[in-house]
């Protein structure tokens, strides 16, 4: 277009040249625009004022609009118009109410005090915008400034902003990225402490850390002044080397004593720790790094794992001794004998000596197997009434031996009439134990006190002794496996340390309590018993005895075990008594001979080398001419598995080695009845 265009077009704001020529989208669009319809009527009727803000606003590269006149009409420049989005370009010369009514209510009250002179900055202000068709939360940074007439009257606002909706959210991610991480701090299993400077000051401590010392206040307080009774155990030390030479420091189940609770007592834990130094920008060390976990629980199961190591090393040593001091004699007697050089007396004390040594040896095994047998809950009560009386006499004559050769006083002080529920034999077994525990550990010429009372609901059995006493730390574990007191050179008595484990186990399966009580070395023990009372008495049947052995007549009896001389000795005894006997050491040969010579009773080896005493039986059965033989399983294993496997194989009775000669000749005579 020419100038006379321009001077012909009163309306055409090219007539302003000063104020909308230039570059910039805003400016384009002003000279382009229909002024008719907007509040602001023509740029050539602008004040002074307004023209002078307007561009001011148009040539900054900061977001800025102008509101002015009684309908504030909306002018903006490039930098506003990104604020805008899809508002822009419709927003220019209209009213500001109509460009934001969807935040008006928000900033009505502000451009209300701006219009009354206020100058008003505001920060991180929260908006909820509708510039691009949805809803969207904005924050923004900016200040509304009066605008004045020559007159000094304010005619409209000016205002500078800046989006700070990107900030906003990068901080509240900062936030709760920082809140995450405290969480996590506070929440982690192990220990975390922030130390600052060369006192150690605490900077930052997590719940596990005040779990461990005890919820005190330590933030903002010195090492030294937070925790005062750890002062002399080298943790402060630590520190201050760790400060000093910027090395960190590892520590494995290191000790720590603290007070946990004010005024109460110092509690030992222990430690897995790390001391990391904190560096700043140059390098320097500005703090500790403190991180680990409480070990005491783990710590506490190792040294219970390693005391129970020592006494299983104990233990079988002291088998070692215990089996190999009846072997000694046995090996003894066994020696002469074989000599052929000893009178008629001679060979009955060295025949006495091997069986009384072979008993004690076979008590021993007992005592293994009950204990394991007790400690996997294999063990079968057969409950009836019993009366204790008969019960306690019963005991004492089982270890009268010991209490004899040992010239101890037994002195019994029983209340009569007491009965409980219980397995007879398993009692017996329990109240020989703790007496024979009693007369091991008194000095020859002893005293031991059994008496019998009823206490409440209980029948209290309490065997008292003037012996060596026990120490007290030891009483807690004197009925733990494989614990046994001190032995002194005088005791010629051993064990395994098994019986009082074994009393403890049977106790509690008869529902009763057992407590050991000493004042000392020196100072004698009283072992105490407490089993329910049985109200009212019954009356108890006496045990019928074992009927004698018959004279045998004749009855062949096959024996098979591949141990030479434990089959050759069995046979050799059962000759003497009368029997017809056959020796095999293997399956195959007993199988054959059982065929050739069937006989009435077969004692079978299981641990066979061709094949098992299991296999051997089974085929026995399988047989017509041995099928109605009776088998006994004579072998060393004897759990409750072991005789149910038996039983499947088809053996009639089980029997565990060395074998009762006793029961075996009963067995014998009931067969030939």
């Amino acid at each position: 277009m020419g100038m006379n265009q321009v001077v012909g077009a009163p309306t055409d704001v090219r007539q302003e040249p000063s104020l909308f020529l230039g570059d910039g989208t805003v400016r384009a669009l002003m000279r382009e625009h229909d002024w008719t319809t907007s509040p602001l009527g023509h740029p050539r009727d602008w004040p002074q004022a307004l023209r002078t803000t307007v561009a001011l606003m148009l040539d900054s590269k900061f977001p800025m609009f102008v509101a002015w006149g009684d309908e504030l009409g909306f002018l903006y420049n490039d930098a506003y118009s990104v604020i805008l989005g899809a508002k822009h370009p419709a927003s220019l010369g209209l009213r500001f109410c109509d460009v934001w009514p969807d935040i008006w209510d928000d900033i009505a009250p502000l451009v209300e005090r701006t219009m009354d002179g206020e100058s008003i900055y505001l920060d991180r202000f929260p908006l909820t915008v509708r510039r691009h068709g949805y809803d969207e939360a904005t924050w923004f940074r900016f200040s509304y400034s009066p605008v004045r007439h020559e007159d000094g009257l304010v005619a409209g606002m000016f205002c500078t902003c800046v989006e700070t909706t990107n900030e906003v959210l990068a901080q509240r991610y900062r936030d709760e990225e920082h809140s995450r991480l405290i969480n996590l701090f506070e929440e982690a299993p192990g220990i975390i402490a922030v130390l600052r400077g060369p006192d150690h000051v605490f900077e930052l401590t997590n719940r596990s850390y005040l779990t461990l010392v005890g919820h005190r206040d330590l933030i903002g307080k010195p090492v030294r002044e937070a925790l005062p009774e750890v002062q002399g155990q080298g943790y402060f030390e630590l520190l201050d080397q760790v400060y000093t030479s910027g090395q960190p420091f590892v520590g494995h189940a290191v000790p720590l004593r603290v007070q946990r609770e004010p005024g109460g007592p110092l509690e030992e834990c222990f430690l897995d720790f790390v001391y990391q130094p904190i560096r700043d920008q140059q390098g320097r060390v500005t703090g500790i790094f403190l991180e680990g976990s409480d070990v005491t629980v783990r710590k506490r199961i190792e040294d219970e794992l390693r005391e129970a190591n020592r006494q299983k090393d104990d233990f079988l040593a002291m088998l070692a001794h215990e089996l190999r001091n009846p072997l000694a004699p046995i090996t003894t007697a066994a020696q002469l004998l074989q000599r052929g050089q000893m009178d008629a007396p001679g060979i009955v004390r060295a025949s006495a000596i091997i069986a009384r040594q072979a008993e004690h040896m076979t008590a021993l095994v007992n005592d293994l197997l009950d204990v394991s047998r007790v400690t996997r809950g294999q063990v079968t009560m057969a409950k009836e009434a019993v009366a204790i009386e008969p019960l306690v006499h019963e005991a004492v004559e089982q270890v009268r031996p010991i209490l004899d050769s040992c010239h101890h006083e037994l002195f019994l002080d029983i209340e009569p009439g007491l009965y409980v529920l219980g397995d007879r034999t398993r009692l017996i077994q329990v109240l020989s134990n703790i007496l024979n525990n009693a007369a091991k550990y008194t000095s020859a010429r002893g005293r031991i006190v059994l008496s019998v009372r009823m206490d409440g609901g209980d029948v209290r059995i309490a065997v008292r002794d003037n012996g060596q006493g026990i120490e007290p730390p030891m009483l807690p574990y004197i009925f733990d496996l494989f614990t046994q007191a001190e032995r002194t050179p005088d005791r010629s008595q051993g064990g395994l340390g098994l019986g009082l484990a074994l009393v403890k186990s049977l106790v509690l399966l008869h529902g009763g309590r057992v407590d050991a009580l000493s004042d000392g070395l020196g100072e004698g023990s009283e072992f105490v018993v407490y089993l329910p009372l049985l109200e009212p008495a019954a009356p108890v049947v006496a045990a019928e005895p074992d009927a004698p052995a018959m004279e045998a007549s004749g009855l062949r009896v096959l024996v098979v075990d591949d141990n030479i001389d434990a089959a050759e000795m069995l046979a050799t005894l059962l000759e003497m008594n009368g029997y017809e006997v056959r020796v095999e050491f293997d399956g195959a040969s007993a199988l054959a001979t059982a065929l050739r010579e069937p006989p009435d009773v077969a004692l079978l080896d299981i641990g066979l080398p061709d094949m098992d005493g299991h296999e051997l039986a089974r085929r026995l059965r399988a047989q017509p001419a041995t099928a109605k033989a009776v088998l006994v399983a004579l072998t060393g294993y004897g759990q409750a598995e072991d005789q149910q496997r038996a039983q499947q194989a088809g053996f009639d009775h089980h029997m565990v080695k060395p074998a009762d000669l006793d029961r075996l000749l009963t067995l014998l005579a009931s067969v030939e009845r």
